[in-house]
């Protein structure tokens, strides 16, 4: 798989049909997957080239995946600060009060992941990752899971996060309207 891209402020969707390597590349950038050749970098930091190979930890790369990933023996609380209390302290601009006001999950702190719906369990995957304090968020088909209602529900959270934090994000979809709303640039995958 080759791709180039430069992605900007807002939301870049990187669409495609499934199997075409769009969850690779948020792989790659995130440091889960290595390239064989090429680049990576954010803003002047660079996260992967021929003399470069950040770990995952070094890298400042929020991740929400299509399945959440909560650990399910941690309360909501705990799996919210698990990347905070990790994330170098100069590197953090959101408190977890914050975070629970901006999500709307603080009536969620004390329950278990295995209690949550769908949308509940995304909005806390989405805490932890902003409590990083990553310089991107990269999202892999965070909605593909979700009944209608709840769909809408994280899409309006996606907007604020693109909206009002500023924060760029990467996000990875082949549904069509999902990418019309959200999208700010679009990278076409495989097509």
């Amino acid at each position: 798989m080759a791709a180039r891209f430069t992605a900007g402020p807002g939301l870049t969707a990187l669409f495609g049909p499934s199997g075409a390597g769009k969850t690779s590349i948020l792989n790659m950038v995130a440091g889960l997957l290595k390239p064989d050749r090429g680049h990576i970098r954010i803003g002047d930091r660079t996260l992967f080239d021929g003399a470069t190979n950040l770990p995952p930890e070094a890298r400042r790369v929020g991740y929400v995946f299509q399945d959440g990933r909560l650990f399910p023996h941690r309360r909501v609380r705990a799996n919210l600060t698990y990347g905070h209390d990790l994330a170098d302290a100069a590197n953090r601009w959101m408190s977890l009060d914050e975070a629970v006001a901006f999500l709307g999950i603080g009536h969620l702190l004390d329950r278990w992941p295995h209690s949550l719906s769908g949308g509940e369990a995304q909005r806390v995957a989405i805490g932890r990752a902003l409590l990083a304090g990553p310089e991107i968020l990269l999202m892999d088909e965070p909605l593909s899971s979700l009944d209608a209602a709840r769909r809408g529900d994280i899409m309006a959270v996606i907007e604020r996060i693109r909206d009002e934090l500023k924060l760029p994000i990467l996000y990875v979809s082949h549904d069509r309207a999902e990418v019309d709303r959200l999208a700010t640039s679009v990278v076409a995958i495989g097509e």
